[in-house]
C-alpha cells in the first residue's frame, strides 16, 4: 500500500464519519476542494463509487458502508498503538471522547478530567453531554459513562460513583388536594408526570422495590418531557408526582418545595460506571482518567 492510500481513506472516512464535506474538511484541518479532490482520487482509483452526493448530504453508497466497516476499527486501532508510544515520553498525551449525561458529566467525570489535564497539558478531553445511551463504537468515543444496569455486557465496566437512589416526589399543594400514596397501586389515582427516554422515545416505566417484590409501574399524568430540569419544575409546580434520581430533587426537598414518598420503595442501587469495550487496549491518558475516576468507598480517586 502507497501512503497515499492511507491519507485517501482517512479522508474517505472523515466524510463518511460527518456526512459533509463541510465537516470532515474542518475536522482534518484541509480545504473542502481539496478533500473533495482527495475522495474522487480514492474512487477513481478504485473503480467504485463510495459517496452519495446530493446538494444538501453526503452518504457512503454500498460499497462505501463496507469500507467504513472496516476502515474503523482498523485506523482506531492505529491510533491506539500510536498513543501507545506515549508511554516512551515523559508525559502522557493524547485525546479522549467521553460520552455522560449532564449530571454525570458534571458530578463525576469533570473533577477527575480538570484534574488530569491540569497535570497533563498534552492530553486533550471531549466531553458530549447527552441523555440517550449512544453507540460509543459506531460513534468513536473512548468510554461513556452509563448506570450499572446499562451497561452491555462486552463492556468493561469501572465504577466511578456511590450509590444511588430514586426519589417520587411531589409538591405540597399537589398533596394538598390529593393524599401521598402509600403503596405503588395507589399512583394509578394521582397525576404523575412522565419521563420520555431520549433513545427509544418510550415512556419510563417507573421501577420500585422493596423487600422481595420488584414493580415496573406505568403511570400517567398532564405533563410529559425527556428533559430532568422541566419534569422538576413541573413537580414543583403541583402538576403531579415526579420520580427522578434523589440527586435532582435534595434541594427541594431541604426548602420544602417537594415533599418525598413512597421512600421504602426506593432502595439505593449501584451507581455510575465508566464503559469502554473489552477489545481495545487503554491508552496510558485514558489509563491514568480510569484510576482518577474509580471509586473507592468513603475517598474519591
Amino acid at each position: 500500500m502507497r501512503r497515499d492510500d492511507l491519507v485517501d481513506l482517512n479522508a474517505f472516512l472523515a466524510v463518511a464519519e460527518e456526512r459533509s464535506f463541510t465537516r470532515a474538511a474542518a475536522r482534518l484541518g484541509v480545504s473542502q476542494s481539496a478533500l473533495s479532490h482527495t475522495v474522487r482520487r480514492l474512487e477513481t482509483r478504485l473503480g467504485v463509487r463510495l459517496l452519495s452526493r446530493t446538494t444538501r448530504s453526503v452518504a457512503p453508497t454500498e460499497a462505501g458502508e463496507r469500507l467504513v466497516a472496516k476502515l474503523g476499527p482498523a485506523f482506531d486501532e492505529i491510533e491506539v498503538q500510536l498513543s501507545a508510544l506515549g508511554e516512551l515520553r515523559e508525559r502522557p498525551a493524547g485525546t479522549i471522547r467521553l460520552t455522560a449525561t449532564e449530571h454525570a458529566a458534571e458530578a463525576v467525570l469533570w473533577p477527575a478530567v480538570r484534574s488530569l489535564m491540569a497535570d497533563y497539558p498534552d492530553v486533550k478531553v471531549e466531553i458530549s453531554v447527552d441523555s440517550g445511551l449512544r453507540d460509543i463504537v459506531a460513534e468513536r468515543f473512548d468510554a461513556g459513562v452509563r448506570l450499572s444496569e446499562r451497561v452491555a455486557a462486552d463492556m468493561i465496566a469501572v465504577r466511578i460513583g456511590p450509590d444511588l437512589r430514586m426519589a417520587a416526589v411531589a409538591s405540597p399543594d399537589y398533596f394538598a388536594r390529593k393524599p401521598a400514596p402509600q403503596t405503588p397501586q395507589e399512583l394509578a389515582a394521582h397525576d404523575c408526570i412522565n419521563l420520555r427516554l431520549s433513545t427509544l422515545g418510550d415512556l419510563y416505566a417507573w421501577e420500585l422495590d422493596r423487600a422481595e417484590q420488584q414493580l415496573r409501574v406505568r403511570v400517567d399524568g398532564q405533563f410529559t418531557s425527556n428533559d430532568v430540569r422541566m419534569i422538576r419544575h413541573a413537580a414543583c409546580a403541583g402538576f403531579g408526582i415526579a420520580f427522578l434520581p434523589d440527586h435532582y430533587m435534595t434541594e427541594d426537598v431541604a426548602a420544602g418545595r417537594l415533599v418525598r414518598v413512597l421512600e421504602d420503595w426506593c432502595p439505593p442501587f449501584a451507581g455510575y460506571h465508566l464503559y469502554y469495550p473489552s477489545r481495545r487496549q487503554p491508552t496510558p491518558a485514558f489509563a491514568l482518567l480510569i484510576e482518577r475516576l474509580r471509586y473507592r468507598e468513603g475517598v474519591r480517586g
